[in-house]
């Protein structure tokens, strides 16, 4: 019996086009201007552009070129941890200023909603930072829909095509593989979910169903369907 729900996000629970017409924009733009005014004054901001350097191999007191960097993996949808973290702080000050809402479909926030109120717990895994996928639930279209989830993931639990990936996750929650169901609409996440003993369901909001085996819905509705069959 399916106890915990854990959804991805992007194409998910919100559209794609959110994410690379609104937020990726809006990091691109501003990224350079709020790291370099931060870079003094915080030590969070400080401690990402560390890692920037240390993964990147550029010299840390050159911030000129950690931004360019910065600029690169934007461009380049790059799931690099420290990049994935300014991004969230980035945005923090862009839902807070108004300047967007985070996207939910219409159908993932109700039944979110619905799935809350029967007891199922839900949680999040993005390659987002667990502060940006706060943000897009918590300064939502729908409103601030953070009080339904129990807990967040984002990459420093490993990459969201690694099986150790969700193997971590299932220990971190306490719980048996087979209880959880995981919602993507990555055909290779939801492998990944299913070798380490998650049951799935594949979102296909746009286009042709896919010839598979796999459970496949089009919106949250065909999902509540899926758990009624059990």
């Amino acid at each position: 019996m399916i106890r915990v729900i854990l959804t991805d996000i992007e194409g998910t629970t919100s559209s794609i086009s959110f994410v690379h017409e609104v937020l990726f924009p809006y990091s691109a733009k501003h990224m350079a201007e709020f790291v370099r005014e931060g870079a003094a004054d915080s030590t969070e901001i400080r401690e990402q552009l560390d890692a920037v350097a240390h993964t990147s191999g550029v010299a840390r007191e050159d911030i000129d070129e950690l931004v360019e960097v910065l600029d690169t993996w934007i461009r380049e949808d790059r799931k690099e941890t420290p990049l994935k973290a300014l991004q969230g702080m980035l945005w923090e000050q862009g839902y807070q200023q108004g300047a967007f809402r985070g996207h939910i479909y219409d159908d993932a926030a109700e039944y979110l909603q619905r799935w809350h109120d029967r007891g199922l717990r839900l949680f999040v895994y993005s390659s987002g930072s667990v502060k940006a996928q706060k943000l897009i639930f918590g300064f939502s279209e729908a409103g601030d829909l953070t009080p339904f989830f129990s807990g967040y993931f984002d990459t420093r639990i490993g990459g969201k095509k690694e099986s150790t990936s969700y193997s971590n996750i299932i220990d971190e929650l306490g719980v048996e593989p087979r209880t959880v169901l995981f919602l993507s609409d990555v055909e290779a996440e939801l492998k990944a979910a299913e070798d380490a003993g998650m049951r799935t369901v594949w979102l296909v909001r746009e286009g042709d169903l896919p010839d598979t085996k796999r459970a496949v819905a089009t919106d949250f509705a065909g999902v509540d369907r899926f758990l009624q069959q059990g």
